[in-house]
């Protein structure tokens, strides 16, 4: 149940610890898009599957601001003529995903709220430190870097809402 979690908490763990290779900018890209995209989907099937007017709430802010982020980053990519690039920490962030998505099929009601709001406390955690570490710091372009500042104040902001709303669920 929480392998996934674990998995992608451990893959951008590798981001913020000891001495690899920089990441480049179209990397750098790929992954916080990718990311956005894995909240995106996870709050797209929490729509489908929760009744709570409050979790209902959360998925919707989730939403609606990652498009926001990704938007601004397509405007930003084409406008760098920058094309982000796979790799292996953006690949597996989509399979630690699409585990979570499998693991959120089998749970209903209260069970599938608390995993949901869990989850994205954790996995907003795991990027704001991946943010903070190494993506920022690594980013060349003062323009992707103010694009990615923006993305870990709203991820902040959502792990503190989800924080908020955890407590609310019990």
């Amino acid at each position: 149940m929480k392998i996934a979690t674990a998995a992608m908490a451990a893959t951008l763990a590798m981001l913020a610890a000891g001495p690899v290779a920089a990441l480049d900018d179209a990397q750098i890209a790929h992954i916080a898009y990718t990311a956005d995209s894995v909240d995106i989907a996870w709050a797209q099937l929490a729509l489908q599957k929760t009744t709570n007017p409050k979790v209902r709430q959360f998925a919707r802010d989730m939403v609606r601001d990652q498009t926001a982020l990704n938007t601004l980053a397509l405007v930003l990519f084409q406008k760098l003529s920058l094309t982000p690039a796979p790799n292996g920490t953006s690949a597996s962030l989509d399979r630690s995903a699409d585990a979570k998505r499998k693991q959120y099929a089998s749970l209903t009601g209260p069970a599938f709220d608390r995993t949901y709001v869990q989850n994205e406390i954790a996995y907003h955690k795991t990027v704001n430190s991946a943010l903070r570490s190494r993506l920022i710091p690594d980013a060349k372009n003062p323009e992707l870097k103010l694009l990615l500042q923006a993305g870990l104040q709203k991820f902040e902001e959502h792990q503190t809402e989800g924080e908020l709303l955890a407590t609310q669920l019990g």
